[in-house]
């Protein structure tokens, strides 16, 4: 689901810009596998309360160009979480094999 086809546009982007009953269902159950599911594994808290809340903003919302917009802040927002999350785990990576490099150079 992250991924963009020709026209810059996320298959989510669609289910947002042709909204109906069964569009707004299909995203709710793309949503939880795709953005829910990961910000869970990270144990982001406060994250996921974040990005629950624009989310449910978007599906609530019934306005086109206002729904889009909320739509938008949000997976602007979770691109920022994954970010940080990616730069995070490179970090602790990194810190290991520092480690891991003294450790080995000490006798350790």
């Amino acid at each position: 689901l992250g991924w963009k086809d020709v026209n810059d546009k996320l298959a989510t982007d669609y289910l947002v810009s042709n909204w109906t009953p069964g569009n707004k269902a299909l995203l709710q159950m793309a949503l939880q596998s795709w953005m829910f599911s990961r910000l869970e594994r990270w144990s982001a808290t406060s994250w996921m309360e974040a990005i629950e809340s624009k989310v449910q903003a978007t599906l609530e919302e019934d306005d086109n160009e206002q729904r889009l917009t909320l739509w938008t802040d949000a997976c602007s927002s979770f691109a920022f979480f994954e970010n940080v999350e990616a730069t995070s785990i490179l970090e602790m990576a990194l810190w290991q094999r520092e480690i891991e490099y003294e450790s080995s150079n000490n006798g350790g």
